[in-house]
């Protein structure tokens, strides 16, 4: 059996994630990243989830996902009550997770239809 690869050219897709950067198709970033199915916002300048606050949660929102996916670096680190209940109160799932969870769970998402945003947060502290 032949399996081929068939990527929709509508959407942004992860190539590669870790701790230390995050390839989109075929751009690599070294500092964190909002990235929504069409879009990356490369402006974020958030490498904790502890660090997070209503200009890091305004400019997630600012894509309107559905389901927000956090990757925080090499193992899943969760971000303060506040940050959680913001999503929550908007009726929008938030998942935290390692930055390569984070990456195979959007490209999944994205493959269905859904809209979805993924947070990676990359820097010295997200390790």
């Amino acid at each position: 059996m032949q399996l081929t690869e068939h990527r929709n050219e509508n959407h942004l897709f992860v190539r590669k994630a870790t701790a230390e950067s995050v390839t989109v198709v075929d751009r690599e970033f070294q500092r964190s990243i909002v990235l929504g199915a069409r879009q990356v916002c490369d402006d974020f300048a958030f490498d904790r989830p502890d660090c997070l606050d209503d200009v890091a949660i305004e400019k997630i929102l600012q894509l309107r996902p559905e389901v927000g996916l956090l990757g925080t670096g090499t193992r899943a680190n969760f971000p303060p009550a506040h940050v959680q209940a913001a999503f929550l109160k908007r009726g929008i799932g938030i998942e935290t997770m390692d930055n390569a969870a984070a990456a195979r769970t959007f490209n999944v998402l994205v493959s269905e239809g859904r809209n979805v945003v993924a947070v990676f947060l990359i820097g010295p502290t997200s390790a």
